[in-house]
C-alpha cells in the first residue's frame, strides 16, 4: 500500500498549481484531438519520477506529477521491491490517466557498469507496464530532452525545474526534481510529435493518435476527462513512499 509524505513542509494532497489555458466552448471542433504522454525518469537509486502531459498541438497543460521512492527497509527485505513498485506505480497510472504515448529517458552512456546495469532494470519495468497495457513507447536521451525543453543540453536541474513551470504555465516549481524531469520527458516527446507532424516526417514509430476531446465535463464514465478550473482531480499527492 502505497502512504504519502510531505515534501519540504508542504500539506499532503494539495492540489496541483493550474494547468495551462482554459477551454473555450464554441470555439473548437471535437474533431480537434490532445494528446496525452506520460513521461518517466527512472531512477538507479532515488525516486523515479513521472508526470501526464497534454496537449492540442498549440498548448500544453499538466496534469499530474509526482515521484515513487522506495523505503530502504523494504528494498533490504526484497531485492526486487523497488522494480515491483514502480512496475505497479506506472501500471497504476497508465490505468488511471489512459496515456496515448509513454515518453522514458534513455540509459546515460557515461553512468558506471553497475549504476547503467540499474537504471536499465529500472527502464524494463516500465516498458514492460507500457507493453502490457498496449501503449507505445518512445525513448528520448538526458541531453536531447535538456535541449529541446530548455534550449541546450547542459541545462541544470533548477533550470529544468523553471523551464517546465514556464512552458506548462505552472502557479509553483515542480518538486520533486524527479518529477520536473519526467514532465520534461514528456513535453519532449509532444515537441517532437508537433514537429513531425508539421513538416511531415516519419518517425520510427507511429505516432500516438491524439484522443477526441470530449465537451461534456463531468460526465459519468469519463474519467480521464480534465475537470473546469484547470486544476488537476483529487488532489494527488507529489511524492509517494512505499513502506
Amino acid at each position: 500500500m502505497h502512504t504519502t509524505k510531505r515534501w519540504q513542509g508542504r500539506a499532503e494532497g494539495r492540489r496541483l498549481g493550474a494547468m495551462a489555458g482554459t477551454i473555450s466552448s464554441g470555439s473548437r471542433s471535437e474533431k480537434n484531438g490532445w494528446l496525452r504522454v506520460l513521461g518517466v525518469d527512472p531512477a538507479a537509486t532515488g525516486p523515479t519520477g513521472y508526470g501526464i502531459v497534454e496537449s492540442d498541438g498549440r498548448r500544453c497543460r499538466m496534469l499530474h506529477y509526482g515521484a515513487l521512492k522506495v523505503a530502504a527497509k523494504r528494498q533490504k527485505e526484497c531485492a526486487g521491491a523497488a522494480l515491483q513498485d514502480v512496475h505497479a506505480r506506472v501500471c497504476g497510472l497508465i490505468e488511471e490517466f489512459s496515456p496515448d504515448a509513454l515518453a522514458v529517458e534513455s540509459v546515460f552512456i557515461a553512468l558506471n557498469m553497475r549504476t547503467a546495469l540499474r537504471l536499465a532494470e529500472m527502464r524494463g519495468v516500465i516498458l514492460l507496464a507500457a507493453a502490457q497495457h498496449g501503449v507505445l513507447v518512445y525513448s528520448y536521451a538526458p541531453r536531447e530532452v535538456k535541449a529541446r525543453v530548455a534550449g541546450h543540453g547542459h541545462a541544470g536541474k533548477r533550470q529544468m525545474q523553471l523551464m517546465v513551470r514556464a512552458l506548462l504555465s505552472m502557479n509553483e516549481t515542480p518538486e520533486p526534481s524527479d518529477a520536473a524531469d519526467a514532465l520534461a520527458v514528456a513535453l519532449c516527446h509532444v515537441q517532437t510529435e508537433q514537429t513531425q507532424r508539421r513538416f511531415g516526417l516519419a518517425g520510427q514509430n507511429v505516432p500516438a493518435k491524439p484522443r477526441a476531446y470530449r465537451t461534456r465535463m463531468g460526465s459519468p464514465g469519463l474519467p480521464n476527462e480534465i475537470q473546469p478550473g484547470g486544476a488537476t482531480r483529487g488532489g494527488l499527492p507529489r511524492i509517494v513512499s512505499t513502506r
